[in-house]
């Protein structure tokens, strides 16, 4: 199938062909721009995301034909809330899922340009989707994350230099301070632990921590439980989207960081609202490699107006 743009008779604006998909109860609206370009406005894609007056999703992903030789398409993920983000791992299974079962290509690994680089994606002969998220990355520029907004922790809690800061505390608006590890898996992540992601004041906090001060591009707030070294359970508050039930770059982040403090082994189960994904780290610049479901829900269309 492929995305169609056309007036409408009633001059209501552009009717648009989608795909509804969801990984691990991450939902998505996929639109196919592989022979023309649709030309949405950061409205558009609000509009589409609106669970009220448009199909519903966290985030939109749009296919787009390969921009240069070394890989099979390019990959744009726009949040809830109209913004171009760098990278969204749950959207990366569908993406693979839904350029197979469309027939764009038959490969079972494709390559896609991201924002932020190019990952490799793998749809298993269980159904799977194997995503190889790259190496995660902790210089603080490139995250990005301004230390001079938080105060740096070594590997015991205690106070560090920014070089050797294992993690770092973040002084919340409310009063609260939570101590999180800061790392990009091609999007920005703060992690902390918590004795139970049940009770985690992620409705209070999650907002508090994605427009702090450190994070000049806004951050994801992970809520990560440790059962035991090979197992979590996780809560992220998404920027631009809220709460969501699964975030994979999150999970990745959330493993990444169990990591690096000595809470987890190098292959941990992440359970999240939506469901179970599986991260693989084997720690310094090796990649994160995520696998998890990916599900075609419905195929639709949907008049957009063309002023919002």
């Amino acid at each position: 199938m492929t995305t169609e743009r056309h007036s409408v008779a009633d001059n209501q604006g552009m009717r648009i062909r989608f795909t509804k998909m969801q990984g691990a109860g991450n939902d998505f609206v996929v639109l196919d721009e592989t022979r023309e370009r649709l030309n949405l406005t950061t409205a558009h894609y609000r509009y589409l995301a609106d669970r009220h007056f448009g199909v519903g999703a966290d985030q939109i992903l749009t296919v787009r034909p390969a921009p240069q030789p070394d890989v099979d398409f390019e990959y744009v993920i726009h949040n809830a809330d109209g913004g171009e983000v760098e990278q969204c791992g749950n959207g990366s299974r569908c993406f693979v899922r839904f350029v197979r079962e469309q027939g764009l290509t038959d490969k079972t690994t494709v390559r896609v340009k991201v924002h932020g680089g190019v990952i490799t994606l793998q749809e298993m002969p269980d159904g799977q989707v194997t995503v190889d998220m790259g190496a995660p990355v902790f210089d603080l520029p490139q995250v990005p994350f301004a230390p001079q907004h938080a105060h740096a922790l070594d590997a015991n809690g205690q106070a560090s230099d920014a070089a050797h800061a294992s993690a770092w505390q973040l002084a919340l608006s409310n009063g609260d301070a939570v101590n999180v590890g800061v790392v990009s898996m091609g999007n920005p992540h703060a992690v902390q632990v918590v004795a139970d992601v049940d009770t985690a004041p992620v409705g209070v906090q999650g907002p508090l921590i994605e427009h702090h001060a450190a994070f000049p591009k806004r951050v994801n707030a992970g809520f990560m439980q440790v059962i035991d070294r090979g197992a979590v359970r996780l809560r992220v508050f998404e920027r631009g989207a809220g709460e969501t039930l699964a975030c994979g770059t999150g999970a990745c982040a959330a493993v990444v960081t169990g990591i690096r403090w000595g809470l987890l082994d190098a292959r941990v189960r992440v359970q999240t609202h939506g469901g179970e994904l599986t991260i693989e780290w084997q720690g310094g610049d090796s990649h994160v490699r995520m696998t998890g479901p990916a599900t075609t829900v419905f195929h639709g269309e949907i008049n957009i107006p063309e002023n919002l």
